[in-house]
């Protein structure tokens, strides 16, 4: 007779920087299907604070809905500002976005790291509006330095932002209008 092994086969963490609640569900039930996925929200490009405190709420919710593991990291907007003020006329998508990536994904490796989990990744693949290929090249160069291992993606193929909206809207959670910085909010077209 065979023996029987009851025991559940233990998933592989997985750290998951979360800008947002509606940007974290998709990737959320794609990755927990093979990992253990803890939400980390740090983003201190998020202005003005009322705004930060708004996405954060949200973020709650969805942790305490679907009891996801969540770690929030401290709101560093000085740091964010002294990082990119110099970089404050380029155009959305351009070499400050990819300071403001570096600097959250540097952040997520480091909580990762400390955390004895060696997997990380974003959800800021799932925006129409990001260049996956740039915060792949970033993640992955961040991983390496790191010896860790970030999870490359491309979360709005295959309809992966309709259906993430949508499942924000079916919870009632804010979609918010811009990225999340001053300087994005500044060039938002007028509705």
């Amino acid at each position: 007779m065979m023996a029987v092994n009851n025991k559940k086969k233990l998933k592989p963490g997985f750290l998951l920087h979360a800008c947002c609640a509606t940007c974290a569900l998709h990737p959320y039930f794609l990755l927990s299907e093979n990992f253990a996925v803890t939400l980390f929200f740090y983003n201190p490009n998020i202005h003005p604070e009322h705004e930060y405190k708004r996405r954060l709420k949200d973020v709650k919710i969805i942790s305490k809905i679907y009891k996801i593991p969540l770690i929030i990291e401290r709101y560093e907007v000085k740091k964010w500002f002294k990082l990119t003020k110099i970089l404050e006329k380029e155009p959305e998508g351009g070499k400050r976005c990819d300071v403001c990536f570096k600097m959250r994904l540097e952040k997520t490796a480091a909580a990762a790291k400390k955390l004895n989990t060696g997997l990380f990744g974003t959800t800021l693949t799932i925006s129409p509006h990001k260049n996956h290929i740039a915060i792949n090249s970033i993640g992955k160069t961040i991983a390496d330095a790191q010896k860790l291992i970030f999870y490359e993606s491309n979360f709005k193929k295959k309809d992966g932002f309709k259906k993430t909206m949508r499942l924000s809207k079916s919870l009632s959670l804010y979609q918010q209008n811009y990225c999340g910085c001053i300087y994005s909010l500044q060039k938002k077209p007028a509705p």
